[in-house]
């Protein structure tokens, strides 16, 4: 058998990408390695090939002891629902698992989440205290949070402000104005315009022109942001729920959580984090 200290270092080893020699490769499949990782006793080589797949797939953006900011694509959910599809909170759950060898239950505090079919940066807690803090920022406003966002259409104004009284329609499972619903602004800046380029003539979209906005909300109502959009007749690209047109990829609409700042669970430092808009949309909006 090979001691924990040994596989520990050449799994971490394999984590990296690094190459292993077929001596170590032969030690790997029959050592007791993180047995914890499956509740398995032994894990083969090809077990510890796919963890590496794994550990790239899931895109950290920012950790520290407390908090961890990690990419979520579109078309997966940011938590388990009754349809147990795949979930950003389980895949950094066996995430920080996997590489902190922990042999117990992983704790993991969702604070926020974003729609299955949007994309960007989603913070989870690593710890009670950053779960805690974390949920303090976000009742107070004081989480600075932007999206980027293709609509088709072009708005009036370069910048502007929608205002609406929004509820949830439980039956439909959407967003929509009530006149007794609760007022939502929604903050917009025009980043470029185009013409209907082909590559999206190409993907079946058929307006004549695309906008790419920068969005700030006050808070985030369900839907609110695919909800406004549609309302101002400016719905996302990809969005069919709320009226925008379809296009090559079914499981995403045009919605992308760009930029979000708080603060440490432990000090008041100030982390911002930024992402570019997906390299799809580049290339969608590229003249």
């Amino acid at each position: 058998m090979v001691s924990g200290r040994f596989t520990s270092k050449l799994f971490e080893k394999i984590v990296r990408g690094e190459a292993v020699s077929k001596r170590e490769e032969m030690r790997i499949t029959r050592s007791i390695l993180p047995s914890f990782l499956l509740g398995l006793r032994e894990l083969s080589f090809e077990t510890l090939t796919y963890y590496n797949l794994f550990m790239e797939n899931v895109k950290v953006l920012y950790e520290d002891n407390h908090i961890i900011a990690v990419f979520k694509p579109a078309g997966i959910l940011s938590q388990p629902d009754k349809t147990k599809n795949e979930s950003m909170f389980d895949e950094v759950k066996t995430y920080l698992k996997t590489k902190y060898q922990k042999p117990g239950a992983v704790f993991l505090g969702l604070v926020h989440r974003l729609d299955r079919p949007a994309c960007g940066i989603l913070l989870f807690a690593k710890t009670s205290k950053g779960a805690s803090r974390l949920s303090e920022q976000f009742r107070n406003k004081t989480i600075e949070k932007t999206y980027q966002v293709i609509v088709g259409g072009v708005p009036k104004s370069p910048r502007g402000v929608l205002k609406n009284l929004l509820g949830k329609d439980e039956k439909l499972k959407k967003a929509r104005e009530f006149k007794d619903g609760e007022e939502a602004n929604l903050y917009y800046e025009v980043i470029k315009i185009v013409e209907n380029p082909t590559s999206l003539k190409l993907r079946g979209v058929n307006k004549a022109c695309y906008t790419l906005l920068k969005i700030k909300i006050d808070a985030g109502k369900f839907h609110q942001i695919r909800a406004q959009l549609s309302l101002a007749g400016m719905p996302i690209v990809g969005d069919v729920k709320y009226k925008g047109e379809r296009w090559a990829d079914e499981r995403a609409i045009a919605l992308c959580a760009t930029n979000i700042s708080f603060k440490m669970a432990t000090e008041d430092r100030v982390i911002n984090l930024a992402m570019d808009i997906p390299k799809e949309w580049q290339d969608l909006l590229a003249n």
